[in-house]
């Protein structure tokens, strides 16, 4: 784990959740917001814009405060929760209302672009994240050959 990644429990106090708590922690305590971020970081070794995201969260969080709060996803449980919560590239900040995905945020992006996001996806009309809907190939086959 990386020193930014680590100081986010240590200075920030976010916890880390796995595939057992996340449950736990996207439903709020009485007086908790109902919103979350969750950030899936990837191997920071290998995903070279994992610091940069650790960074920007707690300003992200200072910024929408109290309406958010976060969680650091388990590396050992992303390729468990990959799916549920529509991440395809990491890092990735998943926005959440309660257990709901609203929208994800992959990589690192401008701040306009952060708060413009979380803005819309605090509207409590934020439609929540769709199904994916898997490819669908279909695949013909026609021969030309004459048998005559």
């Amino acid at each position: 784990m990386s020193a930014l990644i680590a100081a986010l429990a240590t200075r920030y106090g976010l916890p880390t959740v796995d595939a057992a708590t996340v449950d736990t922690f996207l439903a709020p305590a009485p007086g908790e917001p109902p919103h979350a971020l969750l950030f899936f970081t990837g191997d920071p070794a290998q995903r070279t814009e994992t610091p940069d995201v650790a960074v920007v969260l707690p300003e992200l969080l200072a910024t929408f405060a109290p309406r958010l709060r976060a969680a650091v996803v388990a590396r050992s449980a992303e390729d468990a929760l990959k799916a549920r919560f529509h991440v395809q590239v990491f890092p990735s900040l998943v926005m959440t209302n309660g257990a709901t995905p609203l929208g994800v945020m992959p990589r690192i992006r401008d701040w306009s672009d952060y708060v413009a996001t979380i803005q819309a996806l605090l509207d409590p009309a934020a439609p929540p994240l769709a199904a994916a809907i898997a490819p669908r190939v279909r695949i013909t086959h026609t021969s030309s050959r004459n048998d005559a």
